[in-house]
């Protein structure tokens, strides 16, 4: 990754549904700021490692989170805001964490974590990552060397190390 320990979140604009099923934009800034976020890099949504152990061992913690002082979670896939909405209902994430969209790859390509997967009919896509961001301050990253594992960013493990 690019981005480091004690670096301040690039800006970079994301894509979510709101209640009402229409397209909205959030900048990564507006949503740390003043927030103690976790913010969860995967590959994609459905795909196996995210669906099986990395979305759904935060889910199962989220309240080990907040009690360490997580004021939010976001989920950040290389997918389109349709695609991480239906991703989210299917993972049953409710209001724990807050799915987004990356699908340009623009924050993806800020931070440094973009890997290719074309190999696999995939694409251009995200490393697996978990990052703990203070105020737009990057305080602690996780990344997996291969994109199929989920040791070092899986919640068990992150959450017990801050």
């Amino acid at each position: 990754m690019r981005v480091k320990v004690g670096d301040k979140l690039p800006s970079s604009e994301l894509f979510y549904l709101d209640q009402n099923n229409e397209v909205k934009k959030i900048n990564i800034l507006d949503f740390c700021e003043n927030n103690k976020t976790i913010i969860l890099g995967m590959p994609g949504a459905f795909t196996k490692t995210c669906s099986a152990l990395h979305l759904p061992g935060f889910i199962k913690n989220y309240d080990l989170a907040i009690k360490e002082g997580i004021t939010k979670i976001i989920c950040i896939a290389v997918n389109d805001p349709n695609v991480m909405k239906a991703w989210g209902i299917n993972q049953n994430v409710e209001n724990k964490i807050f799915m987004v969209g990356d699908p340009f790859l623009h924050f993806t390509k800020a931070i440094g974590a973009e890997v290719d997967k074309s190999s696999k009919g995939l694409g251009m896509r995200s490393n697996r990552y978990t990052m703990l961001v203070e105020n737009n301050l990057i305080k602690k990253i996780e990344e997996e060397k291969e994109t199929a594992a989920c040791k070092l960013s899986s919640a068990e493990n992150f959450l017990n190390s801050i």
